[in-house]
């Protein structure tokens, strides 16, 4: 599934790079035939042709604005306009990715220990479409962990130019922590003395490239303005000792990476 040698790949490099930055690209290392592949399922898990119990789905926007999105209706029916799935760690193809032995080096230099996902999600903005994420965090209470994970992995499944709503950061920002204890969008009375429009970096990306974004950096995206999908695949990788705080309903339990088990799938 790799373009690139996972065993003398410079991991030491991109994480110092992270760890300064709050992101490091690590380029373009996913394989043609890993790129088609997840591409061909993201098509599959959006049309209904292949089905897993527990998928997230949200649809996305008509307008393009953030406070348009609806919440809680799940799959529906068949379209290419999703904003997310989450859950696809319970699909063989997308798990072979997430298990790759590169991200393995990487989650393990970095987290140390046995490892588990908080999510593997699709972001999909369609062409001439998709919706404004505004500056935001992955973390805090929002989150409900007894810590912040720190380390996402970002893979781009189709180019992802400026146009196409590129994912766009805010260079060092995740040093500061949290902006609020909640998480989330970052409010509107931080972003206005923050200097994030003069700061931010945006980060264009070819299909099969991979960014590392910590999840404390603010980064968002914008609407897709191309003739063409712009989807990716992003996983938040974070230690096995991880514990889910929600009282409402059981803690979550989290799926555990870098072994040997392979997930069941049904097709329709």
């Amino acid at each position: 599934m790799l373009s690139v040698d996972p065993f003398t790949f410079d991991v030491d490099g991109a994480l110092a790079r992270f760890a300064a930055d709050g992101f490091a690209r690590l380029g373009p290392v996913a394989s043609d035939e890993a790129i088609g592949a997840m591409r061909a399922r993201t098509d599959d898990l959006m049309l209904g042709r292949v089905t897993y119990p527990g998928l997230f789905f949200q649809r996305d926007t008509e307008t393009g604005k953030y406070e348009d999105l609806t919440y809680g209706r799940g799959w529906e029916g068949p379209s290419l306009n999703y904003r997310k799935i989450e859950k696809v760690e319970a699909d063989p193809v997308f798990c072979a990715w997430i298990n790759n032995p590169l991200f393995e080096r990487l989650a393990r230099a970095k987290i140390g220990g046995d490892v588990v996902i908080y999510r593997a999600v699709i972001m999909g903005k369609v062409a001439r479409g998709g919706t404004v994420l505004p500056w935001h965090q992955d973390g805090g209470k929002f989150w409900g962990l007894d810590r912040d994970p720190e380390l996402q992995i970002w893979t781009a499944l189709d180019d992802a130019p400026e146009e196409a709503g590129c994912v766009e950061i805010v260079p060092g920002s995740h040093h500061a922590g949290l902006a609020t204890p909640v998480g989330g969008v970052v409010p509107k009375n931080v972003l206005e003395g923050s200097s994030a429009e003069a700061k931010r970096v945006a980060l264009p990306a070819r299909a099969g490239e991979v960014i590392l974004i910590h999840n404390h950096a603010w980064h968002r995206s914008g609407v897709n303005r191309s003739d063409a999908p712009r989807r990716a695949l992003s996983v938040c990788y974070m230690p096995a000792t991880t514990r889910c705080l929600r009282t409402r309903r059981a803690p979550r339990q989290f799926h555990p990476v870098f072994t040997s088990g392979w997930p069941q799938f049904t097709e329709r």
